[in-house]
């Protein structure tokens, strides 16, 4: 037996280091393997490492409360800031004419969430127990699966509470499982309260679709056969047509050159234009008809090439300020930016990760190139710089008070960082901050702040959890929470389709952006072959996320002292 005392220890001997690391490397593991299990479909993805913890917690293998806060903290902190970069560069760009309505109606189902859940706990609670009001605030968090606001939540009960704060976790965790059910069984009930025909939905999509297009870019070849066009320069055409394009070749008398402003045309040249798919029609019918061009004939190699922009001080510089045509003879075309071609606006800014498409003589692609960075190495490595930075000020700005002489009233570790990573995300280049992160070390800083997050919450509130479900309230917290879950959705829904005639698919990802709940994102994407869920998701997701947070702390600062 005593040579297995070492083993013995590890398991047991919760104030070293190994037994900790040992701690959160079993549970983190086993939730996600668990979270993977799929029942009807549905699964709870890393959200079970909760689950995991809770069990751990309940038998007894846990590790001291300082060290489970202080990573419990810090996961979070490293969560909510990597989310908050990643949305920030589409923040204030969502709050467009129908961005306006939709995140309108996504506060409205937030609102009535909290409403929902004060009116639970008024018919169902005794208003004079101090617990009753924070365990609801864990169940509204449960309900509407966002897992920040428990984290927001948790830390403001600590400040008003202290060491006495009610692990509001088992409520979170007794309404979350029903939560996810219950959001998509809503969205589901919504298309029978409407009538609506799936296939119907679909082909109103196709037609917004070929109704709309402002930036996605069209590429022709066209004769010049407009004799007002004779003898003006490329310029005067640009000014005159009042629409944006770029020509990115010119062949005249047999020869091929890059246009500049300057550029003269001439009756029967002939030219490859870039521009977007709303104006491609236009520009054709002022300059010639669409053809086929043999470009071979050069009197310099020309050359396409797309160029990496890795160098930090292009970060944030428009097409316009570049000058790439008068300064370095050659033109940008169009811009590859998270997967989506954009047309080469001179208004639109150029970012750091972007992959632009230059034309030219490769000597001058090749000094474009190098302007740019042009290093996929670079692009590669985290700013690591920039995150800690942005944590830095995130904490400070979370501890100041809203209201002098009021200290509890602040953001906390939880809103202060996912603000300043939102203004960061998209104003970072103004102060020299590189923000890029691929898309990959996004998610995996993200992840792990959630599982250290969520195992850290589990462990803590499992030594009283299944207490809480089979003795206490865990039925009444199932209960009100699929009400909290459902009611507003059910309100919001049917309006958002009968008053303000939104397509079903763009409901449907709007509700799942409003309780930022990938599994009904995913169900959306599921039922519906284009992008409409996912762009209904992304435009009320970062507001949605930030008022969930708020609001969280909100409540328990206002109404739980």
């Amino acid at each position: 037996m005593e040579s297995f005392q070492w083993l013995i220890n590890l398991f047991t001997n919760s104030e070293s280091v190994a037994h900790i690391a040992l701690l959160y490397a079993i549970v983190i593991a086993v939730g996600v393997y668990l979270g993977k299990i799929k029942v009807c479909g549905i699964s709870l993805g890393v959200t079970f490492v909760l689950f995991a913890g809770i069990v751990a917690g309940h038998f007894g293998f846990t590790a001291p409360v300082d060290i489970l806060t202080f990573i419990q903290d810090f996961g979070l902190i490293l969560f909510v800031f990597m989310i908050g970069l990643q949305v920030g560069p589409g923040f204030f760009e969502s709050f467009g004419t129908v961005g306006i309505k939709l995140n309108g109606l996504a506060t409205a189902a937030i609102a009535l969430n909290i409403l929902v859940m004060f009116g639970c706990y008024f018919v169902f609670f005794d208003t004079s127990d101090k617990a009753a009001l924070p365990m609801m605030v864990g169940t509204l968090y449960g309900a509407v699966t966002n897992t920040p606001g428990l984290g927001a939540a948790n830390e403001a009960l600590v400040s008003v509470y202290g060491d006495e704060a009610p692990q509001i976790a088992s409520a979170y965790a007794c309404a979350y499982p029903l939560g996810v059910l219950g959001i998509i069984g809503a969205i589901i009930l919504i298309r029978y309260l409407c009538k609506v025909r799936l296939e119907k939905e679909e082909e109103a999509l196709s037609a917004q679709e070929e109704a709309k297009a402002t930036q996605k870019p069209h590429k022709m070849h066209l004769e010049v056969t407009n004799q007002y066009l004779e003898g003006r320069t490329l310029l005067q055409v640009h000014d005159f047509l009042n629409r944006d394009f770029v020509c990115s070749r010119i062949l005249h008398d047999g020869h091929v050159s890059i246009p500049n402003r300057n550029t003269i045309f001439h009756i029967g040249d002939q030219l490859s234009i870039v521009t977007t798919e709303a104006d491609w029609e236009a520009i054709v019918a002022f300059i010639g008809p669409v053809i086929e061009v043999d470009w071979q004939q050069q009197d310099q190699p020309m050359v396409s090439k797309r160029v990496v922009v890795t160098n930090p001080s292009i970060n944030g510089k428009s097409f316009g300020q570049m000058h790439f045509s008068s300064v370095y003879g050659v033109n940008v075309t169009r811009v590859t930016r998270h997967g989506m071609e954009l047309f080469a606006s001179p208004s639109l800014p150029l970012q750091v990760g972007d992959r632009i498409m230059v034309v030219g003589p490769e000597d001058a692609v090749d000094r474009v190139a190098s302007k740019m960075g042009n290093s996929v190495k670079r692009l590669d490595a985290p700013n690591i710089a920039t995150i800690f930075v942005g944590i830095f000020l995130g904490i400070i700005f979370g501890s100041l008070p809203f209201i002098p002489g009021m200290p509890l009233m602040k953001l906390g570790i939880a809103g202060g960082p996912l603000i300043i990573a939102i203004l960061i995300g998209r104003y970072g280049y103004k102060i020299k901050l590189v923000t890029y992160t691929t898309t990959s070390a996004n998610m995996m800083l993200r992840e792990i702040g959630l599982v250290l997050f969520l195992a850290s919450v589990g462990i803590k509130a499992g030594a009283g959890f299944f207490e809480t479900v089979m003795q206490g309230d865990g039925l009444l917290y199932v209960l009100t929470g699929f009400l909290i879950t459902i009611i507003p959705i059910l309100i919001i829904g049917p309006i958002a389709r009968m008053r303000f005639k939104f397509n079903y698919f763009t409901i449907a990802g709007m509700i799942s952006g409003t309780y930022t709940d990938p599994p009904a994102l995913a169900y959306s994407n599921s039922i519906c072959s284009k992008e409409a869920p996912a762009i209904g998701y992304s435009t009320v997701y970062p507001l949605s996320m930030f008022l969930r947070i708020l609001t969280a702390q909100l409540i328990v600062l206002f109404f739980c002292q």
